[in-house]
């Protein structure tokens, strides 16, 4: 079964003013796509090409000669999460289970936030700031280019992207400001809710 690429989750302008058509436009259209043409490639005709995509990602993590299936593969999955970790209206305080479980293994809410922007900001480079969960607790964490919490049997509950195409034509270098809309105007906490639940 060929990988395909997810429509987006709305249409897109609907983060606008914090994330522009234009930026949704080369990041899901132009990036987005070319994991999953380059990952179609890379699977063509081998074992792995009737399998799902966490099948594949599970299948050649931590083989380095199947590094290109895994980069592949494991931005497919990051990026179709990433969507649905933002809404039009998201942003602020979460309600529900999801709060609760932050201020009992964070303390608070604010002391998530500083963590998590720590992560995002202080990534080298191209990656990932994730919320995981792991061993039944909350916990902040930062992957580098593709590599994915499925790798690392965690279970992904949020992320950010802070690959510089996720933000450079509206923020320029400014990836402070770019989390900080995140976290304040973007975050879907209805989607973090049903991934603490799931």
């Amino acid at each position: 079964m060929a990988i395909t690429l997810p429509a987006l989750p709305y249409e897109a302008n609907a983060l606008e003013p914090h994330i522009s058509a234009n930026t949704l436009g080369f990041h899901h259209g132009k990036h987005h796509q070319t994991y999953v043409t380059n990952l179609n490639n890379l699977i063509q005709g081998t074992e792995l090409a009737e399998e799902s995509l966490e099948k594949i990602i599970l299948a050649v993590a931590n083989k380095p000669e199947k590094m290109g299936i895994f980069n592949n593969a494991a931005q497919v999955w990051n990026h179709t999460f990433y969507w649905n970790c933002m809404k039009k209206g998201g942003g602020g305080a979460p309600s529900g289970a999801i709060a609760t479980k932050i201020t009992e293994d964070f303390g608070s809410f604010d002391t998530f936030v500083e963590a998590f922007k720590s992560a995002g900001l202080t990534q080298f480079g191209s990656g990932w700031a994730w919320l995981v969960l792991e061993g039944g607790k909350l916990k902040i964490t930062k992957t580098a280019n593709a590599d994915t919490p499925l790798a690392h049997d965690q279970k992904a509950i949020l992320t950010v992207d802070v690959w510089e195409h996720a933000y450079y034509l509206d923020y320029q270098n400014k990836r402070a400001d770019y989390l900080d809309v995140f976290l304040k105007s973007l975050v879907n906490w209805d989607f973090a809710n049903a991934n603490l639940k799931a």
